[in-house]
C-alpha cells in the first residue's frame, strides 16, 4: 500500500493553488453522494478540503470512493479547480476550492465511531474520555491543545528574553509529608524505601538559587494524591518560577511582562499594568474571597461599626466575641419572593452559616423579620453605610470573621449569576492579592499550618509576632488572580537560617523533623544562599480560562477522571505478583 507523500495539508488550498496537481493525506470527515458525484470533505489537524469524484471524470477513483465511510483515512492525487458558481463554502479557508480526484488510496478503515467527530456534540464526558483519541479530532478540542502549544512557546520565548534559565528538576524525590499527600514510588533496589513524586519543584528551585542560577523557571509536571474535581488533576503543569536578589515588586513587574504578551499573543488583548492590587484582608471584607472576581461590583459591606451598640442578641454577640457583622447589597431586587429568599437562606445554611438576615428597603426604612430589634437609628445607619434605596435588598450574615465572609463571598457570586452580571466577553481581570496570613490554625488538629509552606518569608515587621501572636502575622506571600481564579501564586522566601528556624518553632517541628524533612535544603542554606523568591502558575487552569473552558480536563490531552481513573487505558491497573515481589511489597487485603 504505498502512497505520495502530501503536498498541501487540508487547510491550505486557495484559489492562486488552481489547477496544481496535488497529493493530500487525512481523513474522511463527511460523504455526501449525489446523482453519482461522491463529495468528501477530507479533514486533518490543518482544516477540511473537500474532494470531488465524478464518474466521467475518473471512473476507477469514483468506483473506490464508493466503499469510503467517515474516519477512513485515505491519500489522494488530483487536481485543484474553483468550485462551481453557487457552491462556494466562505465558512471555510479552503471552500472556495476543491479537488478533482485521479487517484484513491485507502489507507485504513474505521470502525464507525461511538459519538460524532463534531464540535458541540451532546455526549457523555466518560465516553469522551475513554476513546479520547477520537474526542481529540475533534476541532474544539484540537484548538485548546493548540493553544496550550502556543501559551508553552511564549512562555519559553519571554523568559529566554529576561535571562532565565530552564533547567529540569528531579521526578523522583525524597518524601516530605507537608500538605497533600505525596504519591510514593517504591525503590526495588533500596528495600522498604520510597521515592516521592514532587508536589511542586520548590526545594530544588530554592538550592538553583543557592547554585548562583539567580533566574531559573521549567515548565513542570506536579503530583498530588488529593479528592479531584473540576480543576484537579493527580498530575498538573507548573510554570515554576523562582528569582535571587528580588523583593515582591521584582517579581510582579516580572510576570506582568508575561501576561502581557500572553494575552497579546494569545488572545490580542492588551493587558494595562501595573496591575491592580488588594491586600488579603480588604478582599475578604469586599468580595468574601482571597481571589476575588471583579469583573461586577455587589461589593461587600462591614457593618460592625453601625450596630456596635445594638441590643438585637446576633449582632452583640458577634461582635463581643470579636466576630464580623458583614452585608451585601441587591440593587432592585426589593421584590423577592419569600420562596427566593428561602432558597438562598438554604444555600448560606448549606455553607454553614447559622442563617441570612434579609432586609427590604421600602418607604425609605427597612422592611424585615428583625426590624423590630433594631433602632430607628441602627435601621438608617444600614441604608446610609450601604447607599442603599427604595427597592433595594440587603443581606446580612454575622460570625467568626473568615468563616462569615467567605459565605456571603459565595452569596455574592451567586448574587452576580442570578442576575447576569457576569460578562465572560469583557476584558480579563487581572489583579494581585498580597499580604496573605503567614498561618492558618486547624482546630481538628489544635495547631498551626503555613498557609503556602513553611520557607515563606513574613514581613520583617512581623517577625516578633511569630511567638507571641502567630495569627497576625503577615506572609510575603503573594497570588495573581484571573477572573475570580487564582492562576498563580508565590511569595519572598526565607533565606536565613535563624528565622527559619523561628518559622519551625511557630509550626511545632523540631529540629530533628526539620532535619529529617529538609536537611539537604537547611545543609545548603549554610554555605550563602541569597535572598530569593518566586511563583508558580497553574498552568492548566490558565489555559482553561483562556480558551473558555470549565474544567482543565478540557485543556489535557489525557487526563484522568474525577476519581484518579484513565478510562482510555485503565490506570491505576493491578501489577503481577512478580513485580510486587521485586519491589518487597505485600498487598493488604
Amino acid at each position: 500500500m504505498d502512497f505520495k507523500t502530501r503536498t498541501h495539508t487540508c487547510g491550505e488550498l486557495r484559489e492562486q493553488n488552481i489547477d496544481e496537481k496535488v497529493v493530500l493525506n487525512g481523513w474522511v470527515d463527511n460523504r455526501r453522494d449525489l446523482g453519482g458525484v461522491i463529495f468528501i470533505d477530507l479533514r486533518d489537524r490543518y482544516g477540511v478540503t473537500q474532494v470531488v469524484f465524478e464518474p466521467n471524470y475518473n471512473p476507477e477513483a469514483h468506483e473506490s470512493a464508493k466503499d469510503l465511510r467517515t474516519e477512513y483515512v485515505i491519500s489522494i492525487e488530483g487536481k485543484v479547480r474553483k468550485r462551481p458558481e453557487g457552491t462556494e463554502n466562505p465558512t471555510i479557508p479552503t471552500g472556495f476550492v476543491d479537488v478533482m480526484v485521479d487517484k484513491l488510496i485507502i489507507l485504513n478503515k474505521a470502525k464507525t465511531p461511538p459519538f460524532q467527530i463534531k464540535d458541540n456534540i451532546d455526549v457523555n464526558e466518560e465516553l469522551r474520555l475513554k476513546y479520547r483519541y477520537l474526542d481529540l479530532r475533534r476541532n474544539e478540542m484540537k484548538e485548546n491543545l493548540l493553544t496550550r502549544h502556543k501559551i508553552y512557546q511564549v512562555v519559553r520565548n519571554y523568559f529566554d528574553s529576561n535571562n532565565f534559565v530552564e533547567i529540569e528538576t528531579p521526578v523522583l524525590m525524597k518524601s516530605t509529608p507537608e500538605g497533600a499527600r505525596d504519591f510514593l514510588v517504591p525503590s526495588r533496589l533500596h528495600k522498604g524505601k520510597f521515592y516521592a513524586l514532587p508536589q511542586s519543584p520548590q526545594t530544588y528551585k530554592q538550592i538553583l538559587m543557592v547554585s548562583g542560577f539567580d533566574r531559573y523557571y521549567q515548565i513542570v509536571k506536579c503530583f498530588r494524591d488529593e479528592d479531584l474535581r473540576a480543576d484537579r488533576q493527580p498530575e498538573f503543569t507548573q510554570i515554576d518560577v523562582e528569582m535571587s536578589f528580588v523583593h515582591e515588586e521584582d517579581v510582579f513587574s516580572v510576570m506582568e511582562g508575561l501576561m502581557k504578551e500572553i494575552f497579546k499573543k494569545i488572545k490580542n488583548i492588551d493587558i494595562k499594568t501595573p496591575l491592580p492590587r488588594l491586600t488579603f484582608d480588604e478582599a475578604m471584607e469586599k468580595y468574601g474571597s482571597d481571589k476575588p472576581d471583579l469583573r461586577f461590583g455587589l461589593e461587600m459591606v462591614t457593618l460592625n461599626e453601625v450596630v456596635k451598640d445594638s441590643e438585637f442578641r446576633v449582632f452583640k454577640d458577634t461582635i463581643e466575641k470579636g466576630g464580623i457583622v458583614t452585608s451585601l447589597l441587591a440593587k432592585g431586587c426589593g421584590d423577592y419572593t419569600r420562596n427566593q429568599l428561602d432558597v438562598l437562606t438554604a444555600f448560606v445554611k448549606k455553607l454553614g452559616a447559622g442563617g441570612l438576615i434579609w432586609m427590604r428597603v421600602k418607604d425609605n426604612t427597612l422592611e424585615a423579620p428583625i426590624a423590630k430589634f433594631l433602632t430607628d437609628s441602627e435601621k438608617q445607619g444600614i441604608i446610609n453605610t450601604l447607599n442603599a434605596g427604595n427597592g433595594d435588598l440587603i443581606f446580612i450574615i454575622s460570625g467568626k470573621k473568615l468563616k462569615a465572609l467567605s459565605i456571603m463571598g459565595a452569596l455574592r457570586l451567586e448574587m452576580a449569576r442570578r442576575l447576569n452580571l457576569i460578562n465572560n466577553d469583557e476584558k480579563p481581570n487581572l489583579l494581585w492579592v498580597t499580604d496573605f496570613p503567614l498561618f492558618e490554625w486547624d482546630d481538628e488538629t489544635q495547631r498551626y499550618y503555613a498557609m503556602h509552606h513553611p520557607f515563606t518569608s513574613p514581613k520583617l515587621e512581623d517577625v516578633d509576632k511569630l511567638e507571641t501572636g502567630p495569627d497576625k502575622v503577615r506572609a510575603r506571600a503573594y497570588d495573581l488572580v484571573l477572573n475570580g481564579n487564582e492562576i498563580a501564586g508565590g511569595s519572598i522566601r526565607i533565606h536565613d537560617s535563624s528565622l527559619q528556624s523561628k518559622m519551625f518553632n511557630a509550626l511545632g517541628i523540631s529540629e530533628e523533623e526539620a532535619v529529617e524533612k529538609f536537611g539537604f535544603l537547611l545543609e545548603a542554606f549554610k554555605y550563602g544562599a541569597p535572598p530569593h523568591g518566586g511563583i508558580a502558575f497553574g498552568l492548566d487552569r490558565m489555559v482553561m480560562l483562556l480558551t473558555g473552558n470549565s474544567s482543565i480536563r478540557d485543556v489535557i490531552a489525557f487526563p484522568k477522571t474525577t476519581s484518579g481513573i484513565s478510562l482510555m487505558d485503565g490506570a491505576p491497573s493491578p501489577v503481577s505478583n512478580e513485580q510486587l515481589r521485586e519491589l518487597h511489597i505485600k498487598i493488604r487485603e
